[in-house]
Order: structure tokens, then C-alpha cells, then sequence
């Protein structure tokens, strides 16, 4: 710690003193001692004399730049300032300060020689110098420092505005909250229990909602049959922040005949103008977290979004009703437009393809529109599809970006499969172009979104969109898919659920029972999936070259091929096969960007490590691109936020589910 000559002072004069004394009576028994001790004295005082004359020329000094700095104002009518002032010097001593910062700062205490920073929060004096004004608290009271600069230092006006202050933290604790929830799996419930059963299990769940209402004096109300709105304070929103909604925890631990258990999902808004904003918002919040697969909380504040839980798989719906009603709204668009396009993801995959496919099928043979897929062949990594549909003859099919932005009008019909955000698509051009856009996908929803579309069929319990293009295909017309076709969809839904292990729900097999029907031949579609020799190699180097960090699998291409992005993918589901991996991660180099493929069985949710780092996926299958990177830099963002998850907390979730 710094210190200042004249805090010495004191000390000095003591040592000096005590050192004569002792001079004076070692005189009688050794005289050189008392010599030596004798000017130690003197040298003392020399030195007390010397920094005395520089403290008060050092004071002078920055006291005149003070006045000097203040035109036609002096130091005397400083002190006759009704507001604290104190002159600092250019390291932050206090050198000067008026009567009323000696009264009321200072309780009377003297300050000169005081660091500025021990009055101020702790803020230098480069700091206040530097700012506008300057908030700082000392005491009970609270200040507002403004700092005028001057040649050896500053001057500091202290102007207490405590009860403003308190009025506008009072006025920022106190503004509304709205929060919106549901319950996640109720008509699960009802397809399974009694009535009984099932009024005691929304009794549980209702009281254990309106205890932690309670618990955070928010206003509870039901507002519909699985539906309930929270009001709250912003004080109250904080104290959910600092648990993390542990509400979604708690629903989920209750006990439910059957070993059932119950989810909830929560939308909240805050930082509106008013009640009707911030409930606009809690809405639009909640249809992120149930379009993220439910059991979580969002947090919609303006733009901005923040999420809490979504750890579970969520809940597959196995009413079909929306699938028939979607499919009647997109033949209703489709008969009122020229033409369609139809338009997946960058470097689309066989889900993407095979749901294109399907569509423009459904399109051209039922309802009689011309359609056609737009892909960029060269980057797609669906190229056996591709190519078989070629070879049986419709490769009019297909149409490159570029010809299709020329191709479309005011009344072409966009419909874009296998993502929903505008950033990933083949062609933002062609989208930015297009004015009536339909959506169907199965991701779990982004923040970035798009938000402008006709229809917006999103199910993020889907396996695939190729299982979501089946349920629409088939109320669209009857036998509209050839076996290419139904063998593309097929092929669709075996890439995303791993051959039927991951995410497969009694939808998916029905999809895939149609499709069968159809004339799917399953053998066909596998050898879609087979691999060149160079491919297989490269695969198995990725895989030699693995690392485990906290049972997670990280491996990194150090090549850069037509294929990598395949075999980064197989790379990944094949370490997933290791002893005790629950989650795999290949990072690899594609065009000008790096990218990271993960995967997981679904004891850890790649999903949000993904979003950590810019991506996004599913629970068990996610991604990101980063531009202008290492893989270095890449792999060591990526384990230090996996060092940092409780993995055995994360596997015992997954076992409760």
C-alpha cells in the first residue's frame, strides 16, 4: 500500500525523541554510542523538517492549480460550498476538502493525506476523472462524484441524491413481470389415467405452482385448462434467477402413480412499459421454450432471450390433428400461387433432401403446380439421392440458387424444410425475395428465428422432417410417392433417428410403415449410407485421433475433403459406441470456416453446450460454424465448457426421466 511522507511524520518525531533520550543517557557509559545515536536524532529531524516543507509546498501547489483551474473563483468560497468538494492530488491523496465534506463525509474526522478511493467505492481518481459523473456510496448515504480535472489533480463535487436514488431503485424493483405457464404433459396424463387420477395429479401440480407463487409473493391465476399466469415484481424475478427456476426440478420430482412424471414450461417477459407488453412478451417467450422441446424457462427482455432448464427429451404428441389441419392451410396456399420452391439448409443432408422430395411430389402429382428443389449440388451431402432421382429420369427436379432467385415473383410460394433460421438457409437471397414463405421443421426453436411466414409448422418432437413431410404427404393425395421417393424420406428419418435408436416415436414408425408401404425397400436406402473406401479411412483416423475430457469424446479432422462434413458426422456417431462416452464432439475444418459436429444418447444435451458457442441442434445431435478461427481455439472453448458440467448429475437426470 501506498503510503505519504507526512503520515510518517508522527512517527518520526516519536523515533527522533526516543532516540535522544536514549543518546542522553548512554552519554555517561560510552560516548561513542552516544555520538552514533545522537545524530540518528538529528538526522531524524532533518528529515521530519524537510518533508514537513514538502507537504506544505505539495499542498500549495495543487491548491493553487485549483483555484487557478476555476476562473474568477478561489478556495475560500470553495469552502462556502453547500455540496462536499475535495481536491485530490494526480495519485489520489486527499489534499484539501471544504467544511461540508469535513461535516458530513468525514463526521469531523480530518482526511488530508487520505486516499480519494476510500470515498468513493472504491473508484481512482483516473476513473473519475474519466467519467461524466461517477455513483458511489459511502456510509447510508449515495453520491453522485463529478470530477473536474486540473493540473496536479482533480476536484470532486459530492452531490447527495440518496432519496433519488432509493426513489429510482424502489421505482426498478417494483416494475412488473409477467410470467406465462403450462403444463408440459397434461393430455399425456389424460390419455393414461382416470378422471380421477388425473383431477389429484393437476391438484399436485396446481398446488406446488401456487406454493412457489406464494414463496415469491407473485400474484397466481389460472387462466385455462393447463395454463396459469404469474405476476410478479422485478425484486421477485431476481430471487428466480439466483435458484434457476427450480421450480422445473421440483415439478419433476413429484410422484405420480405409474412412475409418470409431470413438466412444465415457462415464458417470462419483463422490461416492458407496461403489464399488456410484458405479457405479450411472457407469451412469445413461452412458445420459444415449448418450441425448444418444453420443460424449461425463457426469458424474453426485448430482444433478448435467456433460457433455464430444457435438460429432458420433452414429450412426442400423438394427436395427428395438427398435421391434417397444417396440410389443408399449405393446399390452400399451394392453389393460390404460380409456382413453388422448395428450399432446405446449406450443404443439405439426406432429412433434408428426402423431405424435399417428398413435398415436391405431393406438389406436382396432386396438385398439379410446378415445383422444384433448391439445392447447390455441389456443396449438397446428399448426392446419392441426388443422383438416383437423376438417373430415374426428373433431374428437372432440382434448380440451383442463383436460378431460382431469377425465377421467383410476388406469387411463388417458398416452403423451407429441415430449419427454421433465416442464416442457414441454401439462399437468403431467394428467401429475402420470396414474400409468402411456409416453414416445417424439427429443430428446437432459435432466438433467430423466422417469423414471417404463412404457416409456421414446427414440432420439435419430431425425429425428422422427413417424418414431418410423410404426416402432411399424406393428406395432401393418395399414392403420390414412387419408391425413389419414399425410399429418399425413408433415408430422411433413418440419418436423423440413427436407424431408428434416437428419438423415435410412435409417429416416426408409422411414418415409416407408410413409407414401406409406398415401396420403400429398406436395402436400397442403406446403401445410400455407404461410404467411399477414402471416406472409411478418413473416418477412422478421426476417430484414432479421439480424447476423452469428462466422458466426453473430442476429436479433430486434420484434413479437408468433399466429404468431411459426412465423415465428421459418422466420426461423431461412431464414438458415441466408446465405454462410458455420453456425448462426442468432431471439430473439422469446411471451406472457410470451422465447424464442431455433436452427438450424444441423450444422457447430455449437445443442444445447449452448442448454443454456448454460437450453434444450435437437438438434445442428441447439434452444431456450430465459427468464421475467422483455429481449431485450437475452437477445441479449447469447447473443453473448457464441458470441464466445467457435472456429468454424473446430468446422467442421473436422464435416469429420473
Amino acid at each position: 500500500m501506498k503510503k505519504r511522507l507526512w503520515t510518517l511524520t508522527p512517527f518520526f518525531l516519536i523515533f527522533s525523541i526516543a532516540i535522544f533520550l536514549m543518546a542522553a543517557f548512554s552519554y555517561r557509559w560510552n560516548i561513542y554510542i552516544f555520538a552514533i545515536e545522537m545524530s540518528i536524532a538529528i538526522v531524524s529531524i532533518i528529515v521530519v523538517f524537510i518533508t514537513g516543507k514538502y507537504f506544505q509546498s505539495y499542498i500549495k501547489a495543487v491548491v493553487k492549480s485549483c483555484a487557478k483551474s476555476i476562473k474568477g473563483v478561489n478556495v475560500t468560497y470553495l469552502d462556502k460550498f453547500s455540496i462536499p468538494v475535495v481536491v485530490a492530488g494526480e495519485k489520489g491523496d486527499v489534499v484539501w476538502y471544504n467544511k461540508r465534506f469535513k461535516d458530513k463525509i468525514c463526521s469531523g474526522r480530518e482526511a488530508v493525506g487520505d486516499f480519494v478511493a476510500q470515498y468513493t467505492s472504491g473508484i481512482t481518481i483516473e476513473r473519475l476523472v474519466g467519467a461524466e459523473s461517477s455513483n458511489v456510496s459511502y456510509g447510508d448515504r449515495r453520491y453522485t462524484v463529478i470530477a473536474n480535472e486540473i493540473s496536479d489533480g482533480a476536484i470532486l463535487y459530492f452531490i447527495d441524491d440518496t432519496n433519488y436514488k432509493k426513489i429510482a431503485q424502489e421505482y426498478a424493483d417494483s416494475r412488473p413481470v409477467v410470467a406465462i405457464l403450462t403444463f408440459d404433459n397434461r393430455e399425456e396424463f389424460e390419455r393414461d389415467y382416470d378422471d380421477e387420477q388425473i383431477a389429484h395429479a393437476v391438484v399436485i401440480v396446481e398446488n406446488t405452482l401456487q406454493k412457489w407463487a406464494m414463496k415469491n409473493q407473485a400474484l397466481y391465476k389460472k387462466i385455462a385448462g393447463s395454463k396459469y399466469l404469474v405476476l410478479m415484481e422485478e425484486r421477485n424475478y431476481r430471487n428466480l434467477l439466483e435458484d434457476k427456476f427450480s421450480i422445473l426440478e421440483e415439478i419433476k420430482s413429484l410422484s405420480f402413480p405409474g412412475g409418470k412424471e409431470a413438466t412444465v414450461s415457462i415464458g417470462v417477459g419483463r422490461g416492458g412499459n407496461s403489464f399488456r407488453d410484458n405479457e405479450q412478451q411472457a407469451r412469445k417467450a413461452l412458445e420459444m421454450a415449448l418450441g425448444r422441446g418444453g420443460d424449461q424457462a425463457a426469458v424474453k427482455t426485448g430482444e433478448s432471450y435467456r433460457f433455464f432448464g430444457g435438460s429432458s427429451n420433452g414429450y412426442a404428441k400423438l394427436d395427428k390433428v395438427r398435421a391434417r389441419v397444417i396440410a389443408g392451410t399449405l393446399i390452400d396456399h399451394i392453389k393460390a400461387c404460380e409456382n413453388v420452391l422448395i428450399m432446405g439448409h446449406a450443404n443439405s443432408d439426406l432429412d433434408c433432401m428426402g423431405a424435399a422430395i417428398g413435398l415436391w411430389s405431393a406438389i406436382t402429382k396432386a396438385q398439379k403446380k410446378p415445383a422444384h428443389i433448391v439445392v447447390n449440388q455441389r456443396q449438397s451431402v446428399a448426392k446419392p439421392i441426388i443422383d438416383s432421382i437423376k438417373n430415374a429420369g426428373n433431374g428437372n427436379m432440382f434448380m440451383e440458387p442463383n436460378e431460382a432467385v431469377m425465377s421467383a415473383s410476388d406469387k411463388t410460394l417458398l416452403i423451407i424444410v429441415d430449419t427454421h433460421s433465416p442464416t442457414f438457409l441454401e439462399s437468403q437471397e431467394l428467401y429475402n425475395k420470396c414474400k409468402k414463405v411456409v416453414v416445417i421443421d424439427h429443430h428446437r426453436m432459435m432466438v433467430n428465428h423466422i417469423d414471417n411466414s404463412l404457416v409456421f409448422f414446427h414440432e420439435p418432437f419430431a425425429s425428422s422432417a422427413s417424418e414431418m413431410a410423410t404426416e402432411l404427404i399424406q393428406y395432401m393425395g393418395e399414392n403420390v410417392l414412387t419408391r425413389l421417393e419414399a425410399e429418399a424420406l425413408l433415408a430422411g428419418i433413418m440419418l436423423d433417428t440413427k436407424n431408428f435408436v434416437l428419438k423415435t416415436g410412435v409417429r416416426t414408425f408409422e411414418a415409416a410403415a407408410y413409407l414401406r408401404q409406398c415401396g420403400a425397400n429398406t436395402v436400397e436406402v442403406k446403401r445410400l449410407f455407404s461410404n467411399s473406401i477414402d471416406s472409411y479411412k478418413t473416418k477412422y483416423h478421426i476417430i484414432s485421433q479421439a480424447e476423452i475430457y469428462n466422458s466426453c469424446a473430442i476429436a479433430c479432422a486434420d484434413e479437408s475433403n468433399g466429404d468431411v462434413r459426412v465423415t465428421a458426422a459418422q466420426a461423431a456417431d461412431e464414438l458415441l459406441s466408446l465405454h462410458d462416452v455420453v456425448a462426442s464432439f468432431v471439430i473439422f475444418q469446411n471451406a472457410d470456416s470451422i465447424s464442431i459436429s455433436a452427438r450424444s444418447l441423450g444422457d447430455l444435451n449437445v443442444q445447449l453446450i452448442m448454443e454456448q458457442m454460437g450453434g444450435g441442434g437437438h438434445m442428441t445431435m447439434a452444431g456450430a460454424q465459427f468464421k475467422n478461427t483455429k481449431i485450437s481455439e475452437v477445441r479449447e472453448k469447447l473443453v473448457d465448457i464441458i470441464s466445467k458440467i457435472d456429468i454424473k448429475k446430468e446422467k442421473a437426470k436422464d435416469e429420473e426421466n
